[in-house]
């Protein structure tokens, strides 16, 4: 049955809307004076790059409908028509908004501070001189100007890549005169250079690779005139498809569709402000897009080449200050890994805490002769990672390695196929999970061979197995030797490279199976206490809500006076405050240094205070189309401690927290009462030296 007709829309808020609100958020960090000069110019680059993933996936899925005549698929209700019209209007708003930031605030800023962006107009001689010499020497060899003439057609544009359109006057040696050429700039060379520091008055002196293109571009074309050269960036449909029913070999049907990615249907075309209609026109006719997918900008047209800045540039007091992340109590000081899980389950809030544990499991278990097996899960790991450096010498050495491999991870296909080569080629057992079922959850476990027989050391996260975005993502990690929970991650493993019917888990709830209907259940469990007049409340943690039965038991469980308190950093559809709906729901949303990344769900319980981290949104594609987990937390002062650090410091923050209405409108939660900044407590109390509670 259609969402629309099981569940009122007006209950619900757009998905795509919500996601450009979300990234609207994030704009209003570099907005924030606050926050430190070069991670406001970070932000900027992250609304970037999270707009371009947008129209990759999102607008193209909508056009994708509009095309083949869809009708609502979202529990709002809204044709995907209409859905595209209100994208695009927020969409160019936004965008206009975040240049006007860039070039009215952060620029300016930047330059007060000595860091310079220097205009074509503004070069002096000599900067001229060292500029045109390095278009001769590291630019124009690498260049491939393409003039446009019926045996030259337009050519193949990247996604996303930068390009320019020149408007040519004059015949070249062989009498042609088409007018028009095309100039792809490689992606091999550099978006922003850095001048010598003895040709500028700057502490930090940058020129654009546009800028250096638009003033040389007639170098390329001798004896031609050139009346323009307009920058332009494509963005394409960059959604895989794999048919679930008739692939044979995941990995081949993925090898065979990857390289069309990068010239999938145009989506969305950029073009610098100063661009010709004519010119403007012709682009858009080559991409088969309209007026309303044109974005003019004042400025290049990719901001996200603008990250690498920040790093160009060593000034500390512009950025936030380094910290060095604790460990828990019990790993303090000099332990065995085995031996520390033994005596008690550890729990890691990362990126306050070090992911270090972690990578000693695996660096142990590798080299330790009693680990006979290893078992792990990789959704996204980064192609250097250090774990499957470990994983790779323990195969190596004999030891039976399973690595579940998510081939279809977004954007991370080809890191995660190189991962997969590698690992076959030392001996591990590869496995491509379930096919239509991504696996999502985060999973290791060690087999050692001990006095007793064997014992199995688990970790259980709520983000990645990636070193590198555990360190400004917000996740808990649990390291375990519980027998029970063993025997569940043993059973989901055994789901994952076999056959055979899903058993019940003892502690686990897993997606697709249980965890859909068990967090259902625990929801109308504080629905049902709080009708019998039983103290109830619910606080969820999570980056989207969407699934509607889900909202609909949250509407429930407020109609019964159930208190429902929920941290949604990104999507969230629905409506808290209405009266006679929501009255008893809040929805905060925290942005700041960190990303919000873990999942917790605490329910009272009848004072037992459940407290479930898990992988999973509650989201339909994370209950029904992925393998996710959820684990408890069982030891009373580690549940003190989930609360004490993931729960109430963003429930207090009255500095980086964002409410939520039934408009659906964000704004600033601010109080008169003194600053509290949950990510500033939680690194005050956790960086190294500091007294960590166990």
């Amino acid at each position: 049955m259609p969402l629309t007709h099981r569940f009122p829309k007006e209950h619900f808020l757009n998905r795509e809307l919500s996601l450009l609100a979300f990234n609207r958020r994030v704009l209003a960090q570099v907005a924030d004076s606050q926050v430190p000069l070069l991670e406001r110019l970070r932000f900027l680059c992250i609304v970037s790059s999270n707009l371009d993933e947008f129209f990759e996936i999102r607008v193209a899925g909508l056009k994708e409908q509009i095309k083949l005549g869809g009708h609502a698929t979202g529990a709002d209700g809204l044709p995907p028509q209409e859905v595209f019209r209100r994208v695009i209007d927020q969409a160019h708003r936004l965008i206009a908004e975040q240049y006007a930031l860039l070039n009215d605030a952060i620029l300016p800023a930047l330059e007060a501070q000595g860091i310079a962006f220097f205009r074509r107009s503004l070069w002096s001689d000599t900067q001229r001189a060292w500029i045109r010499e390095f278009f001769l020497k590291e630019v124009m060899p690498v260049l491939t100007p393409i003039g446009l003439d019926p045996s030259h057609p337009f050519p193949r544009v990247l996604n996303k890549s930068l390009n320019f359109a020149v408007e040519l006057e004059g015949t070249d040696a062989f009498g042609r005169s088409s007018g028009a050429a095309i100039v792809q700039a490689p992606r091999a060379l550099p978006r922003v250079i850095r001048l010598p520091g003895e040709l500028c008055e700057f502490d930090y002196g940058f020129v654009f690779l546009s800028s250096i293109l638009h003033e040389y571009v007639g170098e390329l074309f001798a004896g031609m005139n050139v009346l323009g050269c307009y920058q332009f960036r494509v963005t394409r449909n960059s959604d895989l498809f794999v048919d679930d029913e008739e692939v044979k070999n995941l990995r081949i049907a993925l090898q065979g569709e990857l390289p069309q990615r990068h010239f999938g249907d145009a989506v969305r075309l950029e073009v610098a402000d100063n661009c010709s209609e004519t010119m403007t026109d012709f682009l858009l006719q080559q991409f088969g897009l309209n007026r309303g997918d044109l974005y003019r900008v004042p400025g290049i047209v990719n901001l996200v080449r603008l990250m690498s800045v920040p790093d160009q540039v060593d000034r500390p007091d512009l950025k936030y200050p380094p910290f060095q992340p604790g460990l828990p109590k019990e790993l303090a000081k000099r332990y065995d890994i085995f031996t520390s899980i033994r005596k008690h389950d550890i729990l890691m809030h990362h990126p306050f805490q070090s992911f270090t544990p972690v990578i000693q499991l695996l660096q142990q278990a590798a080299d330790d002769p009693q680990v006979v097996a290893i078992k792990m899960t990789v959704y996204r790991t980064g192609t250097d990672s250090v774990l499957m450096e470990h994983l790779l010498r323990a195969a190596e050495k004999g030891k039976e390695v399973t690595v579940v491999v998510e081939l279809m991870a977004r954007f991370d296909e080809e890191a995660n196929l190189s991962i997969a080569a590698r690992l076959e080629e030392v001996g591990a057992h590869v496995v491509y999970g379930v096919v239509g079922y991504k696996t999502h959850a985060k999973m290791l476990m060690v087999l050692r061979r001990e006095d007793h027989g064997y014992h199995r050391y688990i970790h259980l996260g709520t983000g990645n197995y990636h070193p590198r975005t555990t360190r400004f993502y917000t996740d808990f990690g649990l390291l375990t030797s519980n027998p029970e929970i063993g025997d569940d991650v043993n059973e989901v493993f055994k789901q994952l490279t076999g056959l055979g019917k899903a058993s019940a888990l003892k502690h686990l709830w897993q997606a697709p199976f249980s965890l859909h209907p068990a967090m259902l259940g625990a929801i109308r469990a504080e629905t049902e206490a709080a009708r019998a007049g039983k103290p109830a409340r619910i606080i969820a943690k999570m980056n989207s809500l969407l699934e509607p039965e889900i909202i609909t038991a949250l509407y429930e469980a407020s109609a019964a006076g159930v208190t429902v308190e929920l941290i949604v950093r990104g999507v969230c559809s629905l409506r808290p405050g209405v009266k006679g709906l929501s009255e008893n729901i809040r929805v905060r949303s925290v942005i700041g240094r960190f990303l919000e990344h873990h999942r917790i769900f605490y329910f009272h319980a009848d004072g037992k205070q459940n407290i479930y981290l898990s992988s999973a949104d509650w989201m339909e594609r994370n209950f029904f189309r992925r393998i996710e987990i959820s684990f408890p937390v069982l030891e009373p002062r580690l549940k003190r401690r989930v609360l004490r650090e993931g729960l109430k410091p963003y429930l207090a923050d009255n500095s980086q927290s964002w409410e939520i209405n039934g408009s659906g409108d964000y704004r600033i939660r601010s109080t008169r009462r003194s600053r509290i900044c949950a990510q500033e407590l939680l690194l005050a109390d956790m960086r190294v030296g500091a007294v960590n509670a166990a």
